[in-house]
């Protein structure tokens, strides 16, 4: 299994935060999406979020490759429908590239104790 971990920012209101948040309540996310995920490889997807910053951890399959999946979600309309809706939630982090949304982060630290 392969872990990532990536952050957004959501847009700074009160009001968007919650449309967004019941967006993705359990139960709320499209099916389409969901299923896309799934066959994929991923085989979960968490979301925290801490005033309008938010950390996006995804469990994956060995075999899970980003780019092939960015691929593939660019080829679905129902992907792009979905992302260019939550986006209207989102902004990008200072840092991130031109187009960029889920920043990949990098893990600076890890105790197994």
């Amino acid at each position: 299994m392969k872990k990532f971990h990536f952050a957004l920012d959501l847009i700074d209101d009160p009001e968007s935060i919650k449309k967004y948040e019941e967006h993705h309540a359990p139960g709320n996310a499209w099916p389409e999406v969901v299923a896309h995920d799934k066959a994929c490889g991923i085989l979960s997807i968490e979301i925290f979020r801490t005033g309008n910053r938010m950390i996006l951890i995804m469990e994956t399959e060995d075999d899970f490759d980003l780019e092939e999946k960015a691929k593939k979600d660019a080829a679905n309309p129902m992907i792009k429908k979905w992302e260019d809706f939550m986006w209207t939630f989102q902004k990008p982090l200072p840092w991130a590239k031109p187009g960029e949304k889920w920043v990949l982060m990098d893990q600076i630290f890890k105790s197994d104790y």
